[in-house]
């Protein structure tokens, strides 16, 4: 794990729970943002390895964050989360570059399996 995960989600409970997810089972969180801005601002500060990302969030949402990061870096790899219900956007984060998601209320296995996926071990 190079440069660790990026924890992005407007609900400061949420973030508490993906990392606690992570952290538990060998993964470095490097950061967290509230919102998609923060999430680009973080983005070029830590140059994570991976980002789990809400895709609902004030400011900025997740889908346009990800256009962001992906025009820093087209590279980026990007887990989307979102509730029940928002398939469409889903659908739009992984055209925009998100190569996985993960339905809320999360289940722990399912954010590991995401995470293995991606990062590719």
């Amino acid at each position: 794990m190079a440069n660790g995960i990026l924890v992005v989600d407007d609900a400061a409970f949420m973030r508490m729970m993906i990392k606690d997810t992570l952290s538990k089972n060998g993964f470095v969180v490097c950061g967290e943002a509230e919102n998609g801005a923060k999430a680009v601002e973080k983005y070029k500060e830590f140059t994570p390895e991976l980002v789990i990302m809400d895709i609902t969030m004030p400011e900025m949402d997740g889908i346009q964050a990800v256009k962001e990061i992906k025009k820093l870096n087209g590279n980026a790899k990007i887990i989307m989360c979102s509730a029940m219900g928002q398939q469409a956007m889903v659908i739009e984060a992984i055209q925009a570059g998100a190569k996985d998601f993960i339905v809320k209320p999360f289940q722990q296995e399912r954010i590991l399996e995401a995470v293995k996926k991606v990062l590719g071990n």
